[in-house]
């Protein structure tokens, strides 16, 4: 093994900017600390993380990628599943003028979202006041998974993923739709900022049939994705194996994370999921030959 495989990195890391707890400052130090050899912020439909943490500076032992995961719908030929597709992208121009746009449109469908799920649970005897929900957020952007955490504090639940299994999920009932962009859309968007998308943790799109999750990574690398999260907290060893095959036979890259959300979803940590979790470091080299990008970085 090359010994900056020993390295950990993380390319899926959210701030208080969406749905985590840590602010962008946090996510540096923390990281620091822990000395990840790179990071990607990757905050859901927006870029504001990624700038925050520009302006505050990397530290020059560790590599940075901007990033973005876009909630997108899925292809038309898709019929197994209704849900969102997640699209992450990386080392974006923050300054693109039409990803930003549409950004801010998808921010303003998650705004508009919430007061239609705090009202379905307040249908259903768990009323929830937004007040309560803002409390959680701090300055951040209110999401389902603040809602959960406001839903636990109550006693409504036993845990976040108990909210979401039994009200906050799709088909459940207080889930409410939002407007989505088409992941076609979402991959134009990606690429037209420099970036390179990436289809996120295939396994929770629940295709555990291979020829249809491979007709799907097909039609969405027809469409550009360049790569796949193989390594992810939730992936069964076997489907890692599966989705390095796939990511070889397509063409395609590699990339990984925890998806860490801070102290909304304590059990996972940053840089080692739930203990055990890896990401080799050559997955982030192999992002910069694709964006000809050239590092300085030397990982501790």
């Amino acid at each position: 093994m090359d010994c900056k495989d020993r390295v950990k990195i993380d390319l899926h890391i959210h701030t208080n900017a969406s749905d985590g707890t840590f602010s962008p400052a946090d996510v540096i130090s923390t990281a620091r600390k822990l000395k990840l050899g790179a990071i990607a912020i990757t905050d859901h439909d927006t870029l504001e993380g990624s700038k925050e943490a520009q302006q505050l500076g990397i530290p020059p032992s560790m590599g940075f990628l901007t990033g973005v995961e876009i909630s997108a719908s899925p292809p038309p030929s898709a019929t197994s599943f209704t849900s969102s597709l997640h699209i992450l992208g990386y080392g974006l121009d923050l300054d693109n003028v039409e990803l930003n746009q549409t950004l801010a449109i998808l921010q303003q469908a998650r705004k508009n979202r919430n007061p239609g799920i705090l009202a379905r649970l307040r249908q259903l005897g768990l009323p929830v006041a937004l007040e309560e929900v803002q409390q959680v957020v701090g300055d951040g952007q209110i999401g389902r998974p603040h809602i959960a955490r406001v839903m636990v504090n109550k006693g409504y639940v036993r845990n976040i993923n108990d909210a979401f299994d039994h009200y906050l999920s799709h088909g459940k009932p207080a889930y409410v739709e939002k407007y989505r962009i088409s992941c076609r859309k979402a991959i134009e968007m990606i690429l037209g900022a420099g970036g390179v998308p990436v289809l996120a943790h295939p396994y929770l799109l629940d295709l555990p049939d291979h020829d249809r999750l491979e007709g799907l990574v097909r039609e969405l690398g027809e469409m550009g994705m360049q790569g796949i999260e193989v390594y992810y907290p939730e992936h069964p060893v076997e489907f890692i194996a599966q989705y390095e095959r796939l990511a070889h036979k397509h063409h395609l890259l590699m990339t990984g994370g925890t998806d860490f959300h801070g102290g909304l979803i304590p059990q996972v940590q940053m840089g080692i999921g739930t203990g055990n979790f890896h990401v080799p470091y050559r997955l982030y080299e192999k992002l910069l030959e694709r964006l000809n990008v050239r590092t300085t970085a030397t990982p501790v």
